[in-house]
């Protein structure tokens, strides 16, 4: 209903419509309109925050600096978003926490929405799901393999829904992308997974004949869907409804510690990282199809804005290292900003830094709060957000 609403809001609602009375009925509906959601001149910046010791789960609103209390997940093993939802995988089936916060990105001018923070309901797939969107479906995909897609129409009235159940398994996650979803599968029981897509419906559809050796890590951008792969990483690609695929490999042979096996990027972003063993970074830029490894001190976490943006690179000595990806050399470096052993874990987790537009945002699970840098301006620390609780799981939404 939703999607209808902008797309009608963005088709022309100012026509002019008369009624009898001569008044306009369609003028009445501000472009952009969105029943229960109040439209804003900037991005709704959101903190989704969990404990997965206490179950605590909090949403902290950036614009305000308010955090609002949300029902308790125990045991989550992820925390992952579309740029709305929150996904809490747990032993009880997977939870989702509408923030409230998204954008609508119409090509030539977005809007802006913020919302009341609401659960949505929960997933049945618990522990090792992983789940994808965008903004149509959502996929969740359990540790069996096996996936289901589910309405965001749905979602975004508060409830789950009914779903639809892609066949096969599936090697990693099922991602939507250009209004299908691309996967990796197993022609038999040890095969190679090969690159699969299906539509939305679950029907297969016309495939690029290539493989994905031990998949591991994914990412939605600009230029497509990019897959880790064993030699590197596959990038799926559409153009007018042809899906094809390219290889973008390391330019050496490496161990499996040594490879990408999860990406972190700004939301809109074509540069990945992901951490290159314990003393590296990979960087991915999907434009230029090229990897580049940046030497660093021992890395808990690591995520950049790209686009000339330094790699930002939380080391264990507690800081956050400031890199020029280009040349690799150090350009900045915060004070300590982690409380305790950086190395250490809350709930199987350590801290992670989420990227958007302006800032960067690190979680300090053992400290209790979460820091705000302005990497533009030196690693800046813009601001501190002391919390009740241990934010040991991070996800940004509103993006």
């Amino acid at each position: 209903m939703a999607l209808a609403l902008l797309t009608a809001g963005c088709a022309g609602q100012d026509e002019d419509t008369s009624s009898p009375q001569g008044s306009s009925t369609a003028s009445a509906t501000p472009h952009g309109y969105v029943e229960g959601a109040q439209e804003a001149a900037e991005q709704q910046s959101r903190l989704v925050l969990n404990d997965p010791v206490t179950g605590d789960t909090r949403t902290l609103d950036l614009i305000t600096g308010r955090t609002h209390e949300t029902s308790r997940t125990a045991g989550a093993t992820d925390l992952t978003t579309d740029g709305r939802f929150g996904y809490l995988p747990a032993e009880d089936g997977t939870r989702v926490l509408d923030t409230g916060a998204w954008t609508v990105d119409h090509g030539d001018h977005v809007h802006y929405y913020r919302a009341a923070i609401r659960d949505a309901g929960t997933f049945p797939a618990g522990p090792g799901a992983r789940v994808r969107g965008d903004a149509a479906v959502t996929a969740v995909t359990g540790e069996d393999g096996r996936a289901a897609v589910y309405r965001r129409a749905d979602l975004e009235q508060g409830r789950v829904g009914s779903p639809r159940t892609l066949p096969g398994t599936h090697a990693g996650a099922v991602v939507p992308y250009a209004e299908h979803l691309l996967t990796l599968t197993r022609d038999g029981r040890n095969g190679t997974p090969k690159v699969a897509v299906y539509d939305r419906a679950g029907g297969r559809v016309t495939s690029p004949d290539a493989t994905c050796e031990d998949p591991a890590g994914d990412a939605v951008t600009r230029r497509g869907v990019v897959f880790g792969c064993a030699d590197g990483a596959l990038l799926v690609r559409e153009d007018d409804g042809h899906f094809t695929a390219e290889r973008i490999p390391y330019d050496r042979g490496l161990p499996a510690g040594e490879r990408a096996s999860s990406f972190r990027h700004r939301a809109g972003s074509d540069t990945l990282t992901a951490p290159a063993g314990d003393r590296a970074v990979w960087v991915l830029d999907v434009t230029e199809r090229t990897w580049t490894r940046v030497e660093t001190g021992p890395v808990v976490a690591a995520n950049t804005a790209g686009e000339g943006s330094p790699l930002l690179v939380l080391e264990t000595d507690g800081a956050l290292h400031g890199y020029d990806i280009a040349t690799g050399e150090p350009v900045a470096r915060t004070g300590r900003l982690l409380t305790g052993d950086p190395g250490a874990v809350t709930g199987g987790h350590g801290p992670v830094i989420e990227v958007d537009r302006s800032r960067a945002y690190l979680n300090d699970p053992e400290g209790s709060r979460v820091h705000e840098i302005d990497y533009n301006d030196g690693l800046r620390v813009a601001r501190t957000f002391d919390l009740d609780m241990k934010p040991a799981l991070m996800v940004e939404t509103g993006r």
